[in-house]
């Protein structure tokens, strides 16, 4: 912008002194130098420099760079800005149009259990409110809050060749039930000894989310979990894709889907866009709420099932997303257009594919939440979270002579049960879950 500037100054002066041919060479000039189209340009060009006498002594002259005074009054005061601040962090801080989408269901569910939120015209404004609007009014305590991780997967060989591969730009499915799975470490940045797992199972249709904390990468554990998961889907399974971890490409899963006639598919190797959906979920959702620590102990896992049990209804209900619709490129420039931001809830419902009977269930336990809770109860989880942690360290520290756990963090307390089959080849046929 500073050198459209420059090269405007430059050419301002010439172009009032000169005739009108050679006003339209300087203004091709300025336009192949600039960018701008031609009305543009010349009413910028007929401007710089231009003095304005008002009386003796005082002289105006125009200059492009000097700010401009607002000429329109604000619509949106500092009462719509307060109450926008408090609903944005009851929504955990997100973008402007993904936060004006949410807003209707949001003030209507607040509502209806007896919240507040504004006054007649404040309401009526927060209702109207555009995403890039919230943006405006929020980008100052945006910028006080501006603050990536391993992997640790071991790729399973022992199936893969039997497990088709899925890509991301093979996901075209228009109905729920085709979900991927994936496990986020609560190793602490320290990956040895057991730690716990978080099991994230998204799905592809609607970005539905279930969580579920597991002990360790056991198959025993994984594969218990997602059967308490898929019995809280408010949709039937149909399909599973997972990256190439031994914990879900083994026999267990592989014959549990041929038997429930879920389809089976994994990633390529070393491609985590193959799992985007849920390689998103894994920060957005799982890191934002819970962090980076090391979670090794029972009470910790069980302070985490405790937060995902409310965590899975907010993001669920009142989180809307987006979906990536089309991807186009210009030489270096890429132009990404997305659809309109909808909560999982609200992808759910509008579905043609999803059953009455599930769309009534959905709507009855959508009326019967209330967001402000629920973000209340989340807020205790953290805590409780928080304080089970500082417990863990001062028990640790106390039982250390120097003060310091062994290799600097505490060692896990969980193990694989001895009965579960884990052989390092298995059968072609056969179950081993009766």
């Amino acid at each position: 912008m500073k050198e459209r500037w420059v090269v405007m100054k430059g050419f301002a002066e010439p172009y009032r002194r000169a005739g009108k041919k050679e006003k339209g060479k300087i203004l091709e000039q300025v336009v192949e130098a600039t960018g701008y189209i031609r009305r543009y340009a010349a009413r910028l060009l007929r401007k710089q420099g231009k003095r304005l006498y008002l009386k003796k002594g005082v002289v105006l002259e125009g200059d492009l760079e000097a700010p401009s005074p607002r000429q329109r009054r604000r619509i949106y005061g500092e009462e719509v800005k307060k109450e926008l601040k408090r609903l944005w962090q009851m929504l955990d801080y997100l973008s402007g149009r993904r936060m004006a989408a949410a807003l209707p269901d949001l003030i209507e569910a607040l509502e209806r259990h007896g919240g507040r939120v504004g006054r007649g015209e404040v309401r009526r404004q927060l209702l109207k409110i555009s995403g890039s609007t919230i943006d405006r009014l929020l980008a100052e305590e945006k910028r006080r809050m501006r603050l990536k991780g391993r992997s640790g997967t071991k790729p399973g060989t022992l199936l893969r060749h039997q497990v088709a591969v899925r890509t991301f730009s093979q996901w075209d499915e228009a109905c729920p039930g085709f979900v991927e799975v994936d496990l986020v470490a609560h190793e602490g940045g320290v990956g040895r000894g057991d730690y716990a797992q978080t099991l994230d199972v998204t799905d592809v249709y609607s970005g539905w989310t279930e969580l579920a904390a597991v002990r360790n990468k056991a198959q025993v554990w994984v594969f218990e979990a997602l059967e308490q998961m898929r019995a809280r889907l408010p949709f039937p399974l149909l399909g599973l894709d997972s990256d190439n971890g031994g914990e879900f490409i083994n026999y267990h899963l592989y014959h549990y889907g041929e038997r429930e006639g879920v389809t089976f598919t994994r990633s390529r190797p070393l491609r985590k866009n193959d799992n985007c959906f849920v390689e998103q979920k894994n920060y957005s959702v799982v890191r934002r709420f819970v962090g980076y620590a090391r979670y090794d102990r029972e009470e910790e896992l069980r302070v985490l099932n405790e937060l995902y049990a409310v965590l899975r209804l907010y993001v669920n209900f009142f989180l809307p997303s987006q979906k990536l619709q089309e991807k186009i490129r210009h030489g270096s420039r890429v132009t990404k257009r997305y659809d309109r931001p909808l909560t999982p809830y609200r992808r759910l419902i509008e579905s043609a594919q999803l059953s009455k009977q599930c769309k009534q269930m959905l709507r009855r336990q959508f009326r019967s939440l209330n967001p402000a809770e629920l973000h209340r109860e989340i807020l205790r989880g953290q805590e409780k979270l928080e304080a089970v942690q500082a417990a863990k360290k001062k028990a640790v520290e106390g039982d250390m002579p120097d003060g310091k756990a062994k290799d600097g963090f505490p060692t896990g307390t969980w193990k694989t049960p001895s009965e579960f089959p884990t052989p390092p080849t298995a059968p072609a046929t056969g179950h081993y879950f009766k």
